[in-house]
């Protein structure tokens, strides 16, 4: 059980490229294209489907732990943020 009431966590955001609308995960689970994850900091919070992720700008359909990988998401968020599955 991670922090969240039953919500595993995945990792947190490292970098995130407001331009572009992506986060940077520094992951410590296991994550794959159509998971949905929570991103939370502080008070606010919300779920983003992936629906694609890169890791050094190679398309990748899933990571594991130990990798960073982009993801991109619909809310700006900042570095420090958890993510964890929804």
């Amino acid at each position: 059980m991670g922090l969240f009431g039953g919500s595993k966590e995945l990792g947190k955001v490292i970098h995130y490229f407001d331009k572009i609308g992506v986060i940077v995960v520094a992951l410590t689970g296991k994550v794959k294209v159509g998971d949905t994850i929570k991103v939370s900091r502080g008070e606010g919070e919300f779920e983003e489907t992936i629906r694609s992720m890169q890791i050094d700008h190679e398309e990748v359909q899933k990571a594991s732990k130990g990798a960073e990988v982009a993801i991109k998401v619909s809310q700006p968020t900042k570095p420090g943020a958890l993510v964890s599955k929804a």
